[in-house]
């Protein structure tokens, strides 16, 4: 397989301390042993692999999910846990001049079918994830974002139809945000969950439903035959009629062929602190359970978990080796520091980082992979998997059928992906992005 990081970055290293891996076991499923028959073949067991099994199982599809290594092992089962609004980066003069209102509207509507799905699944099959949070909050880290955040109370009124709540900096501390910023914007829909909870109970309900789940069997490519396709794995091969492709940021520049610098991982990292007594709350100022971000490009995005230990979470590094994983902690750590204060004697026992995935035109794909009948992906959600992931598995589930799907397919999620300048060296680009965010947050 052709990918765009060190190896490092695909092995067990950057999760190794990961806070939700001692939160909740993941079944045991063995590896493919044999050559085996399908209607449908999943590559990848995370969020958007595993809804679309369930979806296909439930509709009477033999449907098997060839994951490398266990269900959630990717970015679903280590990420932070934020079940919100997003998964694009279209502003929505950007999303009107490509798509027209129409599409602006579809995609919006979209957003928010995502968490409403998102519920449906946890409540019908009794997932507990650790829900918490009425909606999110996002921080002002500038005056001048307040300011911004002013206008946004239109903003989410005319696109979702919901009333977001402003909070001056004066009022932070009465709700519990003791933390140093100018005020905070509060939109009513979104919540904080387990993820690795949440995509256990969805491979156990895809299981139920019929679906075949292949731990520790990565696919090394993907032929084309007359009536199907092929998939080799190192124990055999899978036939299949149709193929659904969702291995968002841990995806090959060769499964398929065009995936081809049309998708860049990045890093996020995160450090969980050990369960913290109400005295010690009290004296940083933060008892809010709000699942939160703060306004600048190169975000911070936090929690306090139900159990007292908060998360933290920053962008990672742009290198994937040891050095650089280190390094991509250590700033976490320090931006914690810098934000509550008072926390600098808490322990942070679990770090770890993983991929997110973003596009060159900075919006999902989730449809056929052109030129190529009966070859499907999903992928590239700009780190908002947890709702958008697990929606476009059920979409493209229905796109695989042939049916017309009871999801909103958006236009904006219908464009293929473009192609990053410089090939496989796209990576190249970041460090200068980045230092532009940089400049931007100041």
């Amino acid at each position: 397989m052709r990918r765009i990081y060190p190896e490092f970055a695909y092995s067990d290293a950057p999760r190794a301390s990961c806070w939700w891996d001692e939160t909740c076991d993941v079944a045991q499923r063995g590896s493919l042993q044999e050559n085996h028959r399908c209607d449908v073949a999943i590559v990848g067991g995370g969020f958007t692999g595993i809804s679309a099994a369930l979806q296909l199982a439930q509709a009477g599809v033999r449907v098997a999910v060839l994951e490398s290594r266990y269900v959630g092992w990717g970015a679903s089962g280590r990420n932070g846990g934020f079940c919100c609004l997003g998964g694009g980066m279209l502003n929505n003069r950007q999303l009107d001049k490509a798509f027209g209102r129409q599409g602006r509207d579809e995609w919006r509507h979209a957003e928010q079918a995502a968490i409403r799905f998102v519920e449906g699944l946890i409540s019908r099959f009794d997932i507990d994830v650790d829900r918490h949070s009425n909606g999110e909050t996002q921080l002002a880290h500038r005056p001048r974002d307040f300011e911004t955040m002013k206008s946004d109370v239109a903003y989410y009124a005319e696109n979702y139809g919901i009333e977001a709540r402003l909070t001056a900096k004066d009022d932070l501390p009465s709700e519990g945000m003791n933390a140093g910023f100018e005020g905070a914007i509060t939109v009513p829909i979104g919540f904080g969950l387990n993820p690795r909870k949440y995509i256990t109970g969805l491979a156990d309900a895809a299981e139920a439903a019929g679906a075949q789940i292949f731990h520790n069997t990565p696919v090394t490519a993907i032929s084309r035959l007359h009536d199907g396709f092929d998939l080799t794995t190192p124990q055999g091969k899978v036939r299949a009629e149709k193929v659904i492709v969702a291995t968002n940021g841990y995806s090959a520049d060769d499964l398929p062929d065009w995936f081809a610098g049309r998708y860049m991982p990045t890093q996020s990292s995160i450090v969980v602190t050990r369960p913290m007594t109400a005295a010690e709350l009290a004296s940083q100022g933060w008892t809010s359970n709000q699942a939160s971000y703060d306004s600048r490009n190169l975000l911070h995005y936090f929690r306090l978990m139900p159990d007292n230990r908060m998360l933290f979470g920053v962008r990672g590094g742009l290198m994937a080796t040891p050095g650089s994983e280190a390094r991509a902690i250590k700033r976490a750590r320090s931006d914690f520091d810098r934000m509550f204060p008072a926390w600098r004697g808490i322990e942070t026992p679990n770090n770890w980082s993983g991929m997110v995935c973003i596009a060159r035109n900075r919006m999902p794909f989730v449809g056929q992979v052109p030129d190529s009948p009966g070859l499907f992906a999903s992928l590239c959600y700009h780190g908002n998997g947890v709702a958008m992931g697990s929606y476009s598995g059920a979409l493209v589930a229905d796109l695989a059928q042939g049916k017309i799907s009871a999801q909103i397919h958006p236009k904006a999620v219908q464009r293929p992906l473009a192609k990053f300048e410089l090939g496989r060296w796209r990576r190249a680009v970041m460090p200068v992005a980045y230092a532009g965010f940089a400049l931007k947050d100041r």
